[in-house]
């Protein structure tokens, strides 16, 4: 995906491939349950991460900036918001406030182009998408 991104033009046409990408995550987000659609969210916000750092990295802001905030959305409206507080306990607002920092984070990567934020922001989410996908895995989690 990234590479994809150094060729192309600017303002091209949406191609082909990413029509076709869009509508097979339309097609997973549609048959998904709840613990399947976190770990979506998980995996967009890497992909969006990895695009901001590719975008910065060739100059392209407007790239930069779209990336960003869609990382900074998936895990403020996605992740953060539908935190359960009351079922979750200290958990659940360590990772409120994790999520809050890592927004913050990113919001400065955006205004000050720094790569390692955004590096930062990975390293804290990845250890988060792992344990989730391990979750699924377990006997308790496929009832």
């Amino acid at each position: 995906m990234f590479a994809a991104s150094l060729f192309t033009p600017r303002r091209a046409a949406p191609s082909h491939a990413a029509a076709y990408q869009a509508n097979a995550l339309e097609i997973q987000v549609a048959g998904a349950d709840a613990h399947r659609l976190v770990g979506l969210l998980f995996e967009g916000f890497e992909q969006a991460a990895v695009e901001a750092q590719g975008a910065l990295a060739s100059g392209d802001t407007e790239l930069k900036c779209r990336a960003l905030t869609r990382a900074i959305r998936i895990v403020d409206e996605g992740l953060r918001a539908n935190l359960d507080l009351s079922a979750g306990g200290s958990l659940a607002r360590d990772l409120l406030e994790l999520y809050g920092y890592v927004v913050q984070r990113l919001s400065l990567a955006n205004a000050r182009n720094e790569a390692e934020l955004i590096a930062e922001c990975q390293r804290l989410i990845r250890p988060l998408h792992e344990a989730w996908l391990s979750i699924g895995n377990t006997p308790h989690a496929q009832r």
